[in-house]
């Protein structure tokens, strides 16, 4: 079987997509992995390389939930169009939601990791302005013409058919990460963040605005500028070092984005992992922790309490009281750290690339097979 796999290079989408091509792959697979909204980091192409048999397309389009990408989406469209004639897949495994529309021959499978509206009705409290109303279209326009539906979680399958439906209920397939990649260390008294600073879904900021009524320093890695935007506002100082060391309590200590191996290395020392996200179709962020042996402190989500109901402490979002509180009680009980991180642990091996893998074989295999079936 061959898959076309859309992805953008953009944030955590990049990770899902590398594991699942390698998962793949290694299953006997052929992937043709196209990329868009930016270059793939080197690390990442590191990673592709080493994939058996994988062909890498990329450009650089504007992806839809941009400024003003319309015009990018189209071209990335006739884009996509052209390496499926060249390349004649079995299945279109697309993840933007406009791309969905187009005339594929293949079956179309649209996976939505996350959504505008959504993110602004959890991060804003409100609908979109009416300059969001051509995406809107775009988006119901995609999931309307595609074949399937799959997404993250349940929380964002509901939230799909909820602002874009009616919608056949979408499959839901978790995201996996290899553990291998993620190993446990020696834990320090060290509170760790990771996630976009430029984006007010992540909760970086509320992180840092309570590192100062901790015990322990906090750390936190992430991307500062937004694609074509500029820096966030810096919550704390930037140490710029990828390596872990010993870090004083006081402001966050802002790592900047890392690579893998420099992520992995911190959690792998880091006692507690924090995520007071306001918004969060599925977290891999939470995962890669979870995997390095971190005890988790979490928004109350739905997201969230549906892949880590009983591993974690929760804290409301917005309540910056209740997360220094949460996270003070847990700096001091080290029996408390410990049973989390184990139950965390646990659950996140569960949540491997290679049953993320099996899972979507199986939602291709249907949707060939109905393909074959139609005259």
């Amino acid at each position: 079987m061959k898959i076309l796999l859309h992805a953008d290079a953009v944030g955590g989408v990049l990770t899902y997509a590398l594991e699942l091509a390698a998962a793949l792959a290694a299953r006997g697979a052929a992937v043709v992995l196209a990329t868009e909204g930016g270059p793939v980091p080197e690390g990442a192409r590191r990673r592709l390389r080493a994939v058996p048999g994988l062909v890498h397309e990329e450009a650089g389009f504007r992806l839809e939930w941009m400024d003003e990408p319309w015009d990018d989406v189209a071209r990335a469209g006739e884009w996509l169009l052209g390496i499926e004639r060249r390349e004649r897949p079995d299945v279109v495994h697309l993840g933007a939601f406009a791309h969905g529309r187009l005339p594929f021959r293949a079956p179309r499978l649209v996976v939505g990791h996350s959504c505008v509206v959504s993110w602004y009705e959890a991060v804003r409290g409100e609908s979109p302005p009416p300059a969001w109303d051509r995406y809107r279209r775009a988006v119901r326009e995609g999931l309307a013409a595609a074949d399937a539906v799959a997404a993250p979680s349940a929380a964002m399958a509901r939230a799909l058919a909820r602002h874009h439906g009616p919608l056949a209920p979408p499959a839901v397939i978790p995201n996996g990460r290899d553990p291998a990649r993620f190993p446990p260390g020696e834990k320090a008294a060290l509170v760790m963040g990771a996630g976009r600073l430029w984006d007010e879904a992540k909760g970086a900021a509320a992180l840092a605005r309570v590192a100062p009524r901790l015990p322990w320093p906090v750390a936190i890695a992430g991307e500062a500028r937004a694609p074509g935007g500029t820096d966030a506002p810096p919550p704390g100082p930037a140490t710029g070092d990828p390596t872990p060391r010993a870090l004083p309590p006081g402001p966050a200590h802002l790592l900047g984005r890392l690579e893998e191996a420099d992520l992995a290395a911190w959690l792998a020392r880091a006692a507690v992992f924090a995520h007071p996200a306001r918004y969060e179709p599925f977290g891999l962020a939470v995962l890669e922790a979870a995997l390095a042996g971190c005890a988790l402190v979490l928004a109350e989500l739905e997201s969230l309490r549906e892949t880590w109901d009983g591993c974690a402490e929760w804290v409301p979002p917005r309540d910056d009281a209740a997360l220094a509180a949460a996270l003070r009680r847990l700096c001091g009980d080290p029996g408390r750290r410990e049973a989390l991180a184990v139950r965390a642990r646990t659950r996140a091996l569960r949540l491997g690339p290679g049953p993320m893998a099996d899972a979507y074989l199986d939602l291709y295999r249907g949707l060939a097979a109905r393909a074959g079936a139609r005259p």
